[in-house]
């Protein structure tokens, strides 16, 4: 007959512990409760539970591959974000003489840290849950893309907050005071930072920024086209459109430009990613650089330095974004 295999998940959920505890448990941890400990030890008992002694020792570094982990997304591989993460952490392997392991997750599917040395998590969306379990169980873990204040979990992170000011500082510095924003998916780090950026710098500077100037997005050319209907519809339509995503702003663009609303003579557009995309419109975006592909390069640099024990301690790395001005926005008409 055929049984399930028990996991370290298992007998956190029998235990109503976290996944943590029971890893503590298994490793003789001192800062455990006897409350828990005792729960821990019943709930191994109970499943005859034996810890993954090769994911320990492949986690120590004897393997030589790596996974990358990122959350599904439609059209991630026309993405360029995703895109230039692949390429920068299969490039950054090379380098290392080390393999990837590509996975793509919808949060409930997690990889086997069985087979790889250690795991680049690309976000955390819907499945922090894995990355809790990796580090449980030993395995050598990067986050890229997101700031994990709340896990002992190194992580290569961009500016998202600056990144948002800097994109309102230049359309202020322009003159405009009438600046509508196309936000990125809020329930994600990067959209709400650069959307809390861009709204605190025009509230330092007291340019108001009503509710209907805030099409909350996902990312999507759709709702770029969406939001552009609805601001065109407005009493005073915006002179300026921040969009989280050069996506977004491409397709924006195309929008204003098809109710020959001119761009940037009638509505600057600036956008967040430097897409090579941006340069082969109609109009050249300007926009704000992320360094993707230098952080999934560096991520690969620093997990096979966890992995090999070159470095003990966690590691909190920040890169910050930078403007880069083309022909897509200008001082509003008098």
């Amino acid at each position: 007959m055929h049984t399930k295999k028990v996991s370290i998940t298992d007998v956190a959920h029998r235990a109503k512990v976290s996944i943590t505890t029971v890893s503590r448990v298994l490793n003789n941890f001192p800062t455990v409760s006897e409350r828990n400990k005792t729960k821990v030890e019943e709930a191994i008992a109970f499943f005859k539970f034996k810890p993954n002694v090769s994911a320990q020792r492949l986690a120590k570094g004897v393997n030589n591959s790596i996974g990358l982990v990122m959350p599904g997304y439609p059209g991630i591989f026309y993405s360029f974000y995703a895109i230039e993460l692949i390429r920068g952490v299969g490039h950054g392997c090379e380098t290392a003489h080390l393999d990837m392991v590509f996975h793509i997750t919808n949060g409930f599917n997690p990889l086997n840290s069985s087979s790889v040395g250690g795991v680049i998590f690309a976000d955390i969306i819907e499945n922090r849950k894995q990355v809790e379990s990796a580090l449980a169980m030993g395995t050598s873990s990067v986050v890229i893309n997101n700031k994990v204040e709340d896990l002992d979990v190194s992580y290569i992170a961009v500016d998202n907050t600056r990144g948002g000011e800097i994109a309102a500082d230049y359309l202020v510095s322009l003159g405009h005071n009438r600046i509508a924003t196309v936000t990125g998916n809020l329930n994600t780090q990067s959209g709400l930072e650069r959307f809390e950026g861009f709204k605190k710098y025009l509230q330092k500077k007291k340019v108001n920024l009503p509710t209907e100037y805030v099409y909350q997005g996902d990312y999507s050319r759709r709702c770029a086209r969406v939001a552009v209907e609805q601001f065109l519809k407005l009493k005073e339509p915006p002179t300026a459109i921040f969009a989280a995503s050069d996506d977004m702003a491409l397709e924006i663009i195309a929008a204003l430009l098809e109710k020959k609303v001119k761009v940037p003579q009638d509505v600057s557009v600036i956008g967040f990613d430097d897409n090579p995309a941006c340069l082969y419109g109609s109009v050249a975006l300007t926009t704000i650089k992320q360094p993707l592909f230098q952080m999934a390069e560096e991520s690969v640099r620093l997990l096979s330095s966890l992995m090999s024990g070159e470095i003990k301690t966690k590691k909190h790395i920040i890169m910050p974004p930078e403007l880069v001005i083309r022909e897509s926005c200008a001082p509003p008409k008098k």
